[in-house]
Formats: structure tokens, C-alpha cells, sequence
């Protein structure tokens, strides 16, 4: 069973890493919140296939799953980012 810290410590490793940082980034790149999404979720799986070493046994679900979600919303965030800053 997955305990409550190791939830919150996946997800802020994540946040602070490769699908948060390089995801807000790409989101920024892009006005289409579609592209943008899916470009964080790609660095997503990415960082979690980068991680465990390109070995498909060491790749656990619910980690890749983390790794995409943060990814996707990093993406959504930046192209929003991009979007409020574009019309100031």
C-alpha cells in the first residue's frame, strides 16, 4: 500500500523536475492548450522511461502516471502563462 508521504513526495519530485520545469516550459512555447498538454505529457513519459534506465521492469504505473498528469497540467499552466501575458 502506498503511503500518504510517498504520494506527496512523488508528486513534488515531479513538480520539480523534468514534467514541471520542462513541461511549463514547453506550454509557454505554444498557444494551443491541445499542443501544449500534450507536449507536457510526452516529457512525462520521457522523464519516467529516462529514470528507470529504458527498462520496462522498473517502470512503475503509478509513477508514470504521476509523471503525465504533472506534465499535462505543467503544459496547461504555461500556455496559460502564455496566454494572460500576451495580453498585458
Amino acid at each position: 500500500m502506498l503511503g500518504i508521504l510517498d504520494l506527496l513526495g512523488t508528486i513534488g519530485g515531479n513538480i520539480f523536475s523534468l514534467p514541471g520545469i520542462l513541461g511549463l516550459a514547453l506550454g509557454m512555447m505554444t498557444r494551443n492548450w491541445i499542443l501544449a498538454a500534450a507536449m507536457g505529457g510526452i516529457v512525462g513519459v520521457a522523464e519516467t522511461f529516462v529514470f528507470a534506465g529504458f527498462n520496462m521492469a522498473e517502470v512503475h504505473m503509478f509513477d508514470l502516471s504521476i509523471a503525465v498528469l504533472v506534465g499535462i497540467l505543467a503544459g496547461s499552466l504555461g500556455c496559460v502563462i502564455r496566454h494572460k501575458g500576451a495580453t498585458v
